[in-house]
């Protein structure tokens, strides 16, 4: 770990339109700077409204896979050295491969649907470099995510609300990073779009304005979760069932797939079935570890069914939350379903879906994000 040394003079504070701050100036601020911009403007920000800001470059990299590391922590310097802030690196390879990547693989074994960067948030960024960023002397923490915190001057509690940017919205991820942190975290970016976020990247005259977002998993850059699940697990090709129990295809190992999913796996054409049903598109409705098939059906949601009710663990609730009316989403960016949470652990949703056991079902009191659980068991009714 090492950082600059010197930081530049104080800026005189000035707030950007639809940025948000927080307590009194000069408070010392630590962002996580990954390289990307929205990190970046996330710190440039900070610094002109006033804050003294320390970049800290989170490293991770993890044998046998592509390491984008060493890139993303030489333009994370380029911006520490163009706002003239210190730099600090933490390496948390061994912290996220515990916490994270072999936890999310042993998920996906048992035949779940984990969320890896919903659990990285929780485990790494909002946990051990949280934890790590207070104990070094931060009064806050700082990321270029696209949500927002609105806090509440009587108590000091916390809201998360959804990012401005309805394209960019990462709320969904963010649902079970501890109240505790939210309170001393910041998201600078997270009442902006990303149109005006590449633009105050060129106003700032940042080294990576131009740099493109990065795709794939957290911290593990380009690479899907099949390709990761290949690695990782022995999987073998199996039969993919139709809803009466026949075998109309063939898949390439059950731990690669997740209900609703409508690729990757192949329907047999006989000509003496041949018919429109056959054009159709298949979903995956069940699947069977034991027995490494897959059940598909030509219909999305589940037939004569009205509602889909949700038994949650690990929930965690941001602010007060009572009981009722609200809206979920169990996939990023999925349109709202209206739902009723009718105890801590349980919620109806008011139209029937296939709904992975292992994934983040996230509540939403309109723009809010009033938290969530994960799923443990669902049935249709």
């Amino acid at each position: 770990m090492h950082s600059s040394s010197r930081i530049s003079a104080p800026i005189s504070p000035k707030k950007e339109k639809g940025v948000r701050y927080l307590f009194s100036m000069q408070k010392r601020v630590f962002v996580g700077l990954s390289g990307g911009v929205d990190s970046a403007v996330s710190a440039a920000l900070l610094q002109k409204a006033g804050y003294a800001v320390t970049g800290v470059f989170i490293r991770i990299a993890l044998p046998g896979y592509p390491c984008t590391a060493g890139a993303d922590k030489i333009e994370a310097m380029r911006v520490a050295a163009h706002l003239r802030i210190p730099f600090v690196e933490i390496d948390l390879s061994k912290e996220y491969e515990r916490a994270v990547f072999q936890t999310s693989v042993r998920e996906f074994a048992a035949g779940r649907t984990p969320n890896p960067d919903t659990l990285c948030n929780k485990e790494i960024k909002f946990g051990i470099f949280f934890n790590w960023a207070m104990k070094h002397g931060a009064d806050l923490v700082a990321t270029g995510h696209y949500a927002q915190i609105k806090r509440k001057k009587k108590d000091g509690s916390v809201e998360l609300f959804a990012g401005k940017d309805s394209e960019k919205d990462q709320s969904y991820f963010l649902w079970m990073v501890p109240e505790e942190a939210l309170r001393h975290t910041l998201f600078p970016v997270g009442g902006l779009h990303k149109t005006q976020v590449r633009a105050l990247a060129k106003k700032f005259k940042l080294p990576n304005a131009e740099r493109k977002d990065s795709q794939g998993l957290c911290f593990l850059g380009d690479i899907s979760i099949g390709d990761m699940l290949h690695r990782e697990l022995t999987l073998a090709p199996g039969n993919v069932l139709s809803e009466s129990g026949e075998v109309i295809g063939t898949h390439d190992g059950t731990a690669l797939y997740t209900l609703g999913q409508r690729h990757g796996f192949t329907i047999a054409s006989a000509s003496t079935k041949a018919s429109q049903q056959e054009l159709l598109p298949y979903f995956v409705i069940a699947k069977d570890i034991t027995h490494n098939t897959i059940t598909v059906s030509t219909n999305r949601f589940p037939t004569g069914k009205t509602e889909t009710r949700l038994t949650l663990r690990d929930v965690q609730w941001i602010g007060h939350v009572a009981l009722g009316k609200y809206h979920a989403r169990f996939r990023y960016r999925q349109e709202l379903i209206p739902a009723t949470r009718t105890s801590d652990v349980l919620v109806i949703l008011d139209a029937p879906h296939y709904i992975p056991e292992g994934q983040s079902l996230v509540l939403y009191d309109g723009k809010r994000c009033i938290g969530g659980g994960i799923v443990v068991y669902c049935e249709h009714e």
